[in-house]
C-alpha cells in the first residue's frame, strides 16, 4: 500500500509499504479522509517529539475492513473516527482521570503509524462509530474538534462572556463556533488574513481584527470595556501569547492551546499576572472528549465545509506539509 513516511527531520516521502494487519483487539481501517494538522508541520521540522521513521496522520476517518481476534464491538463495514492518543490506563495520571498526561502516552500518527496511508491498524478502544451516510471529510474533523472541546471545557465560558481567540486557522474557527454554542456574548477573532476574518464573522464571531493594522489590545479592551473574560491562544506564536495575556481582564482566564516549537521561551511579566490574577490554563490533547466530538460531527451542529480549503491525494502530502500554509488556507484534506 501507499503511505507518507517521515523518515528523518525534513524528509517526508510517499513509499510503498506492507499493508498492516489487524492484531488482537485491533481494527484494520481503510482511510477515507485525513486532515493535515499544524502539528504535522512541527514534526516535519523536528519541533515536536515523534518516533522516526513513522507514517504521519492523526486526524482521520475510515471504514473498518478487518477485525482482529478478541474484537467485540465491531463487525466490519463501520465508518469510524479514531482517537489517536493511547494512554496506558495504570500510571498516576491515568488513575487520576488525566490520560492526556499519561507517562507512557503513545499516539497514532506520531509514535506509531498513522492515517497518511491507504490503511492503518488501530486498537478497537480508540475507534468511534459515525453514521454510515456521514461525509467522511466531516469525520476527519473529529480529532481537532475533540482537542478544541477540551480547551473550551478549560475556559469555562459562561453565557454572556466575552471571548478573544488568537489565531484564525482551523482551530481558531472551530473555537469561534464552540464559543458561540457556549453562549459567549462577544467573540473576537484576531488573525492577519482577511479571508479568515470574513469566515469567522460568518461563523459567529462578533468582531475580527487584523493585528498587523491595528492596536489589537486597545481594540479588544474597547469592545469589552476593559478586557475579555476569556482569551484562547490558538496560534502557538510567542507574540500572540504575550499579546493575549494583556487582553484578559483582571481575574480573567487565559487558555494556552497553540503549540509552540519545543524549547521556545516567552518572556512574561509575573507582577502583572499576580496583581491581575490572570488564570492561565493549558489545554493539551483530548481527554474524554473524542466521543463528544464525534457526536457533534454526526449531529451536524458545526459548519465544517467552510473550513476545507482543498482536497489532495497522498502524492501531494509531502509538498503541503513541507511548506508553510498558503494564503487563505484553512484545512487541507487528504483522500487516499
Amino acid at each position: 500500500m501507499r503511505a507518507v513516511r517521515l523518515e528523518s527531520v525534513g524528509s517526508l516521502t510517499m513509499r510503498s509499504v506492507e499493508k498492516p494487519v489487524a492484531g488482537p483487539g485491533e481494527l484494520l481501517v481503510r482511510v477515507v479522509a485525513a486532515g493535515i494538522c499544524g502539528s504535522d508541520r512541527h514534526m516535519y521540522k523536528g519541533e515536536y517529539p515523534t518516533a522516526i521513521p513513522v507514517t504521519l496522520g492523526h486526524e482521520f476517518c475510515g471504514i473498518v475492513e478487518e477485525i482482529g481476534d478478541t474484537v467485540a464491538r465491531f463487525t466490519g463495514g463501520e465508518l469510524v473516527t479514531v482517537d489517536p492518543n493511547i494512554a496506558c490506563g495504570t500510571c498516576r495520571a491515568c488513575t487520576q482521570a488525566r490520560p492526556n498526561l499519561c507517562e507512557s502516552l503513545t499516539a497514532i500518527g506520531v509514535t506509531r503509524d498513522g492515517g497518511f496511508a491507504e490503511y492503518v491498524a488501530v486498537p478497537q478502544a480508540q475507534a468511534f462509530v459515525l453514521p454510515a451516510d456521514l461525509d467522511p471529510v466531516h469525520g476527519a474533523f473529529s480529532e481537532p474538534l475533540a482537542c478544541c472541546i477540551h480547551a473550551i471545557d478549560k475556559a469555562r465560558i459562561r453565557p454572556g462572556d466575552s471571548v478573544a481567540i488568537l489565531g484564525g486557522g482551523v482551530i481558531g474557527l472551530l473555537m469561534v463556533q464552540l464559543a458561540r454554542l457556549a453562549g459567549a456574548g462577544e467573540i473576537i477573532l484576531i488573525t492577519r488574513q482577511q479571508s479568515r476574518r470574513q469566515t469567522a464573522l460568518r461563523l459567529g464571531a462578533t468582531h475580527a481584527f487584523d493585528p498587523a493594522s491595528s492596536d489589537t489590545i486597545a481594540s479588544v479592551r474597547d469592545v469589552t470595556k476593559g478586557g475579555t473574560d476569556v482569551v484562547i491562544e490558538c496560534a502557538g506564536v510567542p507574540d500572540t501569547l504575550q499579546t493575549g495575556l494583556k487582553m484578559a481582564r483582571r481575574g480573567g482566564t487565559f487558555v494556552l492551546f497553540g503549540v509552540t516549537p519545543a524549547g521556545v521561551e516567552v518572556p512574561v511579566l509575573p507582577f502583572d499576572l499576580l496583581v491581575n490574577e490572570v488564570d492561565i490554563r493549558p489545554a493539551y490533547l483530548n481527554p474524554f472528549t473524542h466521543s463528544r466530538a464525534a457526536a457533534m460531527v454526526a449531529n451536524g451542529v458545526l459548519e465544517l465545509d467552510a473550513l476545507v480549503t482543498k482536497t489532495i491525494g497522498l502524492e501531494e502530502v509531502a509538498d503541503v506539509v513541507g511548506n508553510a500554509p498558503l494564503p487563505g488556507e484553512i484545512k487541507v484534506i487528504i483522500r487516499p
